[in-house]
C-alpha cells in the first residue's frame, strides 16, 4: 500500500504519488487502461484541485479532503473479507445477479457467471480488459474523456480495476445485477474505481449499486462509470450511498443514449460526510428517453452536492429530472443542473425540477437550475424551491389527533415519495421506503455514531 505525504497540497500529493509509481499502474494493465494514463494526469495537474473560483464547484470545498494522508492499494489485495457483515441494501424477495467490489477491485470470491443469459459479460475490468479488449474498445472513456473535470481526468490516471457489465443485442437479464461497493482498511484510504456498463441495441437490464463502508476510517472514493445504450435498449441504474461521516465520495456518471433508448436513473444519498454526485447524460440518439432522479438525507455537518449536465444533441428526445433534499442540524446541500438543448435537436421536451426542505434554523442549501436552449421548436421548464415543512399541512395532521413527530414523519415520507415511485423495481422501492423512514427517524444516523464515531 502505497502513502503520500502529508506536507503537500493535494495537487501535489497527488502528483507525486502518480510520478512514483508510474510502473506500478501500468503493470498488469491492459493497453486499452493504460493509454489515457499520462494525458489524463497532464489534464489534472493542469487544472488541479478545484477551489470555489472554479464556478462547478461553487458549493462544494473538497481541497481539503485531499489534503488527509492517505494510503492506496496500487496493487489487489488477495485477503478475505466477512460478507456476513456487508450492508447488502437488504431487499426481502428481491433475488439480484450479486457481485462484491472492495477497494475499487473486483472480489476474487465472485462467481458472476453464474445464471446469466449466454453472452453476458460481468466481471473485473482489469481482467475482461486484457483478455477481450475489444469489448471495450469502442466506449472506454468515450464519455468521459470529453469532460473537463479533474476528479474525473484523476480517475483515468490511477483506475486499475472496477466492474465490466457486457450485455449483447436483444438480451434481457430479467434479475437485477446488484454491485456491492464495499470500502475497508485499518488507515486511511483513497480508492479509485472504473466501471463500465455496454447494453447493445434491444437489450435489458436493471443494476442496483450499493456503497458501504466496513471500517471507521476515513476514505476518498473517487468512482467513475460510464453506462452505453444502445437503440432500443432499455436500462435502469439505482445508486444507494450509505457511507460513514469520515468518507468523502465523488461519483460521476456519464450516459449515452441511443436512438429509442430508454433510461431511468436515481441516486439515493442515505448517508455520507461528503458527497459530490456528477452526472451527465448525452442524447446522441433521436426519440430516446431519461428519467433522472435523486433524493438525499443530511444532518450533523453533512454536505451532499448533485451536479447534473443534460446533453440533448439529438432531436425528438425526452429528459426529466427531480432531485429533492432534507436537511437537519448544520448539513448543507448544492444543487446545479445545466439543460443543453443543441441547436439540431428540434422537438425536444426538458424538465427539471429541485426541491428542498430545511428542517433546522442552520441548515443551508444552494440551488442553480440552467437552461442553454439553442432550438427554437422545444419544451423546457426548470424550478427549484427552498423552505420548511408546510405548517399549515401539519396543523391538519394534528388536528386529526396525529402527534407532531408523527405529523412531521407523515409530511416527509410524502415529499421524498414522489422520487420513489420511479423505482422501477417494486421490492427496491418498498425498501428504499423502509429505509427513508427510518433514516427520517433518526436509526441510521445513530447505527453509524456507534460504529464510526
Amino acid at each position: 500500500m502505497s502513502i503520500i505525504s502529508e506536507k503537500a497540497t493535494g495537487t501535489e500529493q497527488m502528483v507525486t504519488l502518480f510520478e512514483q509509481n508510474r510502473g506500478i499502474l501500468n503493470q498488469g494493465s491492459s493497453p486499452i487502461l493504460n493509454r489515457m494514463r499520462e494525458v489524463s494526469f497532464k489534464r489534472f495537474a493542469q487544472a488541479g484541485i478545484p477551489d470555489f473560483k472554479n464556478e462547478d464547484y461553487k458549493y462544494t470545498n473538497l481541497k481539503p479532503a485531499f489534503e488527509k494522508n492517505y494510503g492506496q492499494e496500487l496493487v489487489r489485495d488477495s485477503g478475505l473479507i466477512n460478507l456476513n457483515e456487508v450492508f447488502k441494501c437488504n431487499v426481502p424477495q428481491l433475488d439480484t445477479h450479486l457481485v462484491f467490489l472492495v477497494n475499487g477491485w473486483f472480489y476474487k470470491g465472485n462467481n458472476p457467471g453464474a445464471e446469466l443469459p449466454d453472452g453476458v459479460v460481468l466481471g473485473s475490468l482489469e481482467q475482461i480488459a486484457n483478455e477481450h479488449p475489444e469489448l471495450l474498445q469502442n466506449h472506454l472513456n468515450r464519455q468521459a474523456g470529453l469532460s473537463v473535470d479533474p476528479f474525473v481526468a484523476l480517475n483515468t490516471a490511477f483506475a486499475k480495476d472496477g466492474f465490466f457489465l457486457f450485455v449483447p443485442k436483444s438480451v434481457a437479464i430479467e434479475k437485477p445485477v446488484q454491485i456491492i461497493n464495499l470500502l475497508s482498511s485499518d488507515q486511511d484510504l483513497m480508492v479509485t474505481q472504473r466501471n463500465l456498463i455496454i447494453a447493445e441495441s434491444g437489450s435489458r437490464i436493471k443494476v442496483l449499486v450499493c456503497d458501504h463502508t466496513l471500517t471507521l476510517t476515513s476514505f476518498l472514493f473517487n468512482s467513475v462509470t460510464e453506462v452505453y445504450v444502445g437503440d432500443d435498449a432499455l436500462v435502469d441504474v439505482y445508486t444507494i450511498q450509505n457511507h460513514h461521516n469520515q468518507s468523502t465520495t465523488i461519483n460521476s456518471a456519464f450516459y449515452r443514449l441511443q436512438h429509442n433508448s430508454n433510461l431511468v436513473t436515481g441516486t439515493v444519498s442515505l448517508h455520507g460526510g461528503l458527497i459530490r454526485n456528477n452526472l451527465n447524460v448525452t442524447f446522441s440518439g433521436d426519440h430516446a428517453e431519461a428519467s433522472v432522479n435523486g433524493i438525499s438525507f443530511t444532518d450533523k455537518k453533512q454536505h451532499v452536492d448533485n451536479f447534473t449536465v443534460i446533453e440533448h444533441a439529438s432531436p425528438n428526445c425526452l429528459s426529466n429530472q427531480i432531485y429533492k433534499n432534507v436537511l437537519d442540524d448544520e448539513s448543507t446541500g448544492a444543487f446545479a443542473g445545466r439543460i443543453h438543448v443543441a441547436r439540431d435537436a428540434q422537438q425536444t421536451n426538458a424538465f427539471q425540477r429541485n426541491n428542498n426542505v430545511l428542517l433546522s434554523d442552520k441548515a443551508r442549501m444552494q440551488t442553480k437550475p440552467q437552461l442553454i436552449i439553442d432550438a427554437d421548436d422545444v419544451k423546457c421548464s426548470h424550478g427549484a424551491t427552498v423552505g420548511q415543512i408546510d405548517e399549515d399541512a401539519l396543523f391538519f395532521l394534528r388536528a386529526r389527533g396525529i402527534g407532531e413527530k408523527e405529523a412531521r414523519m407523515m409530511l416527509m415520507n410524502a415529499f421524498a415519495h414522489e422520487v420513489i415511485l420511479k423505482i422501477t423495481i417494486e421490492p427496491l422501492r418498498e425498501r428504499i421506503d423502509e429505509l427513508i423512514e427510518k433514516r427520517l427517524s433518526g436509526e441510521i444516523s445513530r447505527f453509524h455514531e456507534q460504529l464510526f464515531v
